[in-house]
């Protein structure tokens, strides 16, 4: 994959496009189309498609189209479909007026599959599924023909009107096209065309009882929209010619298809299937779950879409399956977030620090930077009283070598503040500590000594006077294994500690109005973002990323 200067990627796909444009060939046109199922939330793994499809539209001056898939009605819901656009347009992808539905077509498709009827291309077939499958043979036996298959074009046309009408039960009778049972390509042996449904559909009603399959929708919604290029991922490439004969045997505008790899993420699962389990089986809190693979959940917990963006284009496009390291993303996320999110000081694990020396009623404001990243976000007054909370793990009462924190007798730095020397430690009845006592210099207002003296820690902080309360989610990945869909039972390896919830965190008080949704980095504690659980006076902080990829170094410990 080579980038080009307008920051999209050469790549198969994009060079077979430019040929396309060169040659004059759909008449310099491109459309494609992002086909989604309403049967789920989109996933990660969606995302790479519908950047790809977008993208190559937005590259060309072309349209894409979103298009759901909707021939499944006993599994599909208008929630999925609501939540698809929603997350379509936090990508920053636009449809314009070319929103379609597989079901808008749903006439046109019955015609043609009329006219394959008609034409002795398909015919109506009593086999039962199971029979279906035993006729169709394996990779190395051939199908055998169906005892229905030479049924005339009138019986046939007579059956399949029937079963438009709804005489007959689910499974009784599919409607299957006429090929060749003896062909290397199973798909190619009489495919099913249409079954039996009666089930309500949620945009059509119970005006259909019997449903294309998609294999039979796919090209047939492609060729009637006017696609140009139909981008498909790889395990579609043994239904291209299947997709080709249909068009081909009608005699109607023939798109191309093309196929890429897929995305895989470790320490995931992208399965839809196991998706729906984890959330039917109350795994997680339900598709939004800041630990899910999907876009709303990678939302909640505060991904930025131009990270998401980002990692799709460094992934590329490419023909061979493989999987990526969750830490990409989470890489194109901190680089995105370390441009725009803003500082603030909060304390996870709050530990009471009084500064002895420093007077009690007083209370004064610290400048501290916004976003050193960017000198546009300027600053912000700190409050800073004698009264403090730092993080419990910055101290230690007696530390190794190498800890430049605090500890009894040693100087450090506060964030923004002065140098404090660690002079007592105050314990509960159960000897734990509760309390640190030290004196400041009040000579090093703003960090900094006149008498040049330095000192190797520098550690955050909050007023405990001002101090926000707040409850923080910490978050490691949902698996603890590296390719959980490769095993047969993937839910016995979920991570026990893929959350963390410390309900004690403190926060600087310029969050108290912070927008459910907004992303801040905690310094020198990662990437935090308000949850829509947040309520005034009670604020929910989910981590969306920590400043390191702590996940990896400690696997590689193990």
């Amino acid at each position: 994959m080579i980038q080009t200067d307008n920051g999209s990627s050469n790549d198969f796909i994009r060079d077979k496009v430019s040929d396309d444009n060169r040659t004059g060939k759909f008449s310099g046109a491109v459309v494609t189309r992002f086909p989604p199922e309403p049967n789920g939330y989109l996933h990660i793994g969606h995302a790479k498609s519908a950047c790809l499809n977008f993208g190559l539209a937005a590259e060309n001056n072309g349209r894409c189209h979103l298009r759901f898939d909707d021939t499944n009605p006993a599994k599909e819901e208008e929630e999925y479909v609501e939540a698809i656009m929603e997350d379509v347009r936090w990508l920053g992808w636009s449809w314009g007026e070319h929103l379609y539905f597989a079901s808008d077509h749903f006439d046109k498709l019955y015609e043609f599959a009329l006219t394959l009827v008609s034409s002795g291309h398909a015919y109506v077939d009593d086999l039962t599924q199971d029979q279906i499958r035993e006729y169709r043979g394996t990779l190395t036996k051939p199908g055998r023909e169906s005892p229905c298959r030479n049924r005339s074009v009138a019986e046939n046309l007579d059956l399949f009107k029937r079963m438009r009408k709804g005489e007959f039960e689910e499974g009784q009778k599919v409607l299957r096209a006429k090929i060749n049972m003896s062909s290397g390509n199973i798909n190619m042996r009489d495919p099913v065309l249409y079954r039996i449904l009666k089930v309500s559909h949620h945009r059509t009603g119970d005006k259909w009882c019997i449903y294309p399959m998609y294999d039979f929708a796919h090209g047939q919604s492609d060729s009637i929209e006017g696609v140009t290029h139909s981008i498909c991922t790889m395990e579609y490439e043994d239904h291209r010619p299947l997709y080709d004969w249909i068009l081909e045997t009608l005699g109607v505008y023939k798109p191309e298809q093309t196929e890429f790899a897929r995305l895989n993420l470790t320490h995931t699962v992208l399965s839809k299937r196991k998706l729906v389990q984890l959330v039917e089986d109350g795994k997680v809190t339900g598709w939004d779950d800041p630990r899910m693979p999907t876009l709303a959940g990678m939302r909640r917990r505060g991904y930025p879409p131009e990270a998401i963006r980002s990692f799709c284009d460094q992934v590329g496009v490419a023909k061979r399956q493989n999987t990526i390291e969750f830490a990409m993303l989470e890489h194109a996320v901190r680089d995105q977030l370390n441009k725009t999110a803003p500082r603030v000081m909060a304390v996870l694990h709050p530990l009471k620090v009084v500064i002895t020396n420093y007077p009690e009623a007083q209370v004064e404001y610290l400048e501290a930077t916004n976003n050193p990243e960017d000198p546009d976000a300027g600053s912000r007054k700190l409050p800073f009283s004698r009264e403090l909370y730092i993080e419990r793990e910055d101290f230690m009462e007696d530390p190794p070598n190498k800890f430049f924190r605090l500890s009894p007798g040693r100087e450090v730095r506060l964030r923004y503040g002065y140098f404090v020397t660690c002079t007592d430690v105050v314990k509960n009845d159960a000897g734990e500590i509760i309390e640190i006592q030290c004196t400041y210099d009040p000579e090093t207002h703003g960090g900094q000594a006149p008498d040049g003296r330095k000192v190797k820690g520098t550690i955050h902080w909050v007023s405990a006077q001002h101090a926000v309360n707040a409850l923080s989610r910490l978050y490691n990945p949902l698996f603890n294994v590296e390719h959980p869909d490769k095993e047969d039972d993937f839910i016995k390896h979920l991570n026990p500690d893929s959350i963390t919830v410390e309900d004690d965190s403190k926060v600087e008080p310029s969050l108290t109005q912070a927008e459910p949704g907004s992303t801040v980095q905690f310094e020198r504690l990662g990437y935090f973002t308000v949850d829509p659980d947040s309520q005034p006076g009670a604020l929910v902080f989910n981590q969306t990323v920590t400043l390191r990829d702590s996940w990896s170094k400690k696997q590689h410990q193990k």
